[in-house]
């Protein structure tokens, strides 16, 4: 293997200000909902963009708090659009809600979708974590620039945590992530609901781009995205060989894999790691580079190379 890629700097210190209306760059302000869990970390952070006309953006989980405090932070101002960077639910539930509260159209990337289809015998192990009967009024397209209030927002499409996953770009250098990039811990991506070729391709079209502040869905902005996104990169890409190197050494099962990887980890939180392995396992499968055979008994792996 070559020299393993040291973690990003992943930051667990923010504080969220739960409920309460903080500007995070011109004419954007983040409002946290009360959610916080081990995959949501301190809350959904849900936005308002622009000043005297807005856009909601990712309006979060069906919550009365967080009702009363978007519509406190709103103050009275037209909505002229609800706008998701995706269909999860901490991201989602309150849409159709707050959409016919505000009298707004719902904008997103299109309805819940696979990544992949279903294998036979197959499951989504985060079925319930999709808004699958949620149509948009317009769905967004990558490329394009839309009205976010008085703002402009331009569109990019960053799968690979979801299939339908947007981050939105703002005038200067700001951009929102969503759940594709996030300080606080890298993103799940948990087949066939994600991608890991997606999420790969899409943290590369991120870096790219021309935006150096990042502000996600969950956690407290990064001042230095780009470099923030080649860790995140350079750390999967080093995952991708750990596993392989797993295999190699003799373990046969994605459970295998993941004691080799996680060896000090508790159980919960293997429990998560092995949803990211098996994607990390399917693109490597892809690439030539793992034999995978499923079947009733589980998931065999061997080495092709």
């Amino acid at each position: 293997m070559t020299t393993p890629a040291p973690a990003p700097a992943y930051d667990t210190s923010f504080a969220p200000q739960i409920g309460t209306p903080v500007g995070v760059a011109p004419g954007l302000v983040r409002v946290t909902a009360p959610n916080a869990s081990p995959y949501t970390f301190t809350g959904t952070n849900s936005f308002l963009a622009g000043h005297h006309r807005l856009a909601l953006i990712d309006p979060g989980p069906e919550d009365e708090a967080h009702v009363a405090a978007l519509t406190a932070a709103l103050a009275g101002r037209p909505v002229d659009a609800i706008i998701l960077t995706h269909t999860h639910r901490d991201h989602s539930a309150l849409a159709r809600r707050m959409a016919s509260l505000l009298q707004a159209p719902l904008w997103f990337g299109g309805p819940h979708r696979l990544s992949r289809p279903l294998r036979r015998f197959e499951r989504n192990p985060i079925r319930k974590s999709g808004d699958w009967d949620l149509v948009p009024d317009r769905t967004l397209m990558d490329g394009e620039t839309v009205p976010a209030g008085d703002l402009a927002l331009t569109v990019h499409a960053t799968p690979g945590h979801c299939a339908n996953h947007l981050a939105f770009g703002l005038a200067g250098d700001t951009l929102l992530t969503g759940d594709h990039i996030m300080g606080w811990n890298s993103t799940l991506v948990s087949v066939p609901d994600g991608s890991m070729a997606d999420y790969l391709a899409s943290l590369e079209k991120v870096i790219a781009l021309p935006y150096r502040h990042y502000i996600p869905a969950h956690g407290g902005p990064i001042a230095d995205g780009p470099a923030y996104a080649k860790s995140l990169l350079a750390h999967r890409q080093w995952r991708n060989e750990q596993v392989v190197a797993a295999v190699k050494a003799g373990a046969r099962s994605i459970g295998a894999v993941v004691k080799a990887i996680y060896p000090t980890q508790p159980l919960a939180v293997r429990r998560a790691a092995a949803m990211t392995i098996t994607a990390h396992v399917e693109y490597l499968e892809a690439q030539g580079l793992l034999q995978v055979r499923r079947g009733w008994s589980g998931t065999q792996l061997a080495t092709l190379r």
